[in-house]
């Protein structure tokens, strides 16, 4: 255990700590020479006695001590949380704009490095909101664009004699149909504005398994353990959650041949795992692969279609909510890709 163990972790805890230090430095340098002075006194009969069995500690001295600590500490308390809560406004503020791009704004109050902190927080979520809203628009607008040429591509396919060269452009123009509809669903997933709401994450994990039965998909849910008391509701946005397991069961349906939906709920964490019994991804790419537009084609089949958004609107999914995207192989073969969100947010 390092020195720096033992320190508050608090910035009130440690002002105190040096103040409480200080003061206690000052006293027994006080206290030093009022001994010496009181020796000189009692030893030629004068002055009160001392504190039992210390008959040269004054106990004037010690209740002037005890009752300058109180007070220091009491004050220092007071102070530095005075001074500190507009620090821990501004580490709230950071913590809200990281899970929702359109936080309202931080208030600057406090000193006067406080509130340039706090506008200098405040520009730059200005900068970073106007840069996320830009970025968004222009991909959609051009992604948007190319259906035209697209559309006209198809028709102009369908002129062409050569039925293998008509089959190769269809399957061309199909395959960029697919990138703009993923490259859209990701933007609307990142400027999603739905409120967060209590869901009812067994209803939605049933409702998505039975979509995916209807589709012929040996997806199954693993039924909670006889007894156990029912989920509690977790709270967010309906819409990203639904599109993130969805991705993660697509995901898993289109690498594996069976895939298994579970939950496992404690009272800091939900885990949403998928799990499937398909080839895996290799150890040094598995954090690689949640990047948009990443597809480890040496890993997984070139058949399975997909632009490499899936998994990247999965880990966005659960930043917002606080949480994160954990993959990793199993033992028996595999990928288990486990959702977890935090009951509460930090």
């Amino acid at each position: 255990m390092t020195p720096a163990d033992w320190l508050p972790r608090s910035l009130a805890g440690r002002v105190t700590l040096i103040l409480v230090a200080g003061l206690l430095a000052a006293q027994l340098a006080s206290l030093y020479l009022h001994l010496q002075e009181r020796s000189s006194f009692m030893g030629a009969g004068h002055g009160p006695a001392g504190m039992p069995g210390f008959p040269f500690l004054p106990m004037r001295f010690l209740w002037h001590v005890g009752l300058t600590l109180a007070a220091v500490i009491v004050v220092s308390l007071i102070a530095v949380r005075w001074i500190a809560s507009p620090l821990r406004k501004l580490a709230d503020a950071a913590t809200a704009f990281a899970h929702d791009i359109d936080a309202a704004p931080l208030e600057a109050t406090g000193p006067l490095e406080v509130r340039q902190a706090a506008e200098a927080f405040n520009f730059m979520q200005t900068r970073l909101r106007q840069l996320v809203v830009e970025r968004g628009r222009a991909l959609a607008a051009v992604s948007h664009d190319l259906r035209t040429p697209l559309t006209r591509m198809r028709l102009r396919a369908e002129l062409v004699d050569d039925p293998v060269l008509q089959q190769k452009l269809n399957a061309d123009i199909d395959t960029m149909q697919t990138m703009i509809n993923s490259v859209l669903a990701y933007l609307r997933g990142l400027e999603d504005a739905e409120p967060a709401q209590a869901i009812n994450i067994e209803a939605l994990l049933h409702s998505i398994v039975e979509d995916e039965a209807s589709l012929g998909r040996a997806v199954a849910l693993v039924p909670g353990t006889a007894g156990e008391a029912a989920l509690a509701p977790f709270v967010g946005k309906l819409s990203v959650l639904r599109r993130a397991i969805g991705n993660l069961v697509d995901n898993a349906v289109s690498h594996g041949q069976s895939v298994t939906v579970r939950l496992r709920d404690t009272p800091e964490q939900l885990h949403i795992i998928v799990e499937d019994d398909g080839p895996g991804i290799p150890p040094g790419d598995l954090q690689r692969v949640t990047e948009p537009f990443v597809r480890l084609d040496a890993a997984r089949r070139l058949d399975t279609g997909g632009v490499g958004l899936g998994l990247a609107i999965v880990r966005d999914a659960a930043a917002y909510h606080g949480g994160r995207l954990v993959l990793e192989n199993r033992a028996e073969g595999g990928l288990r890709a486990t959702l977890e969100l935090p009951r509460t947010r930090v």
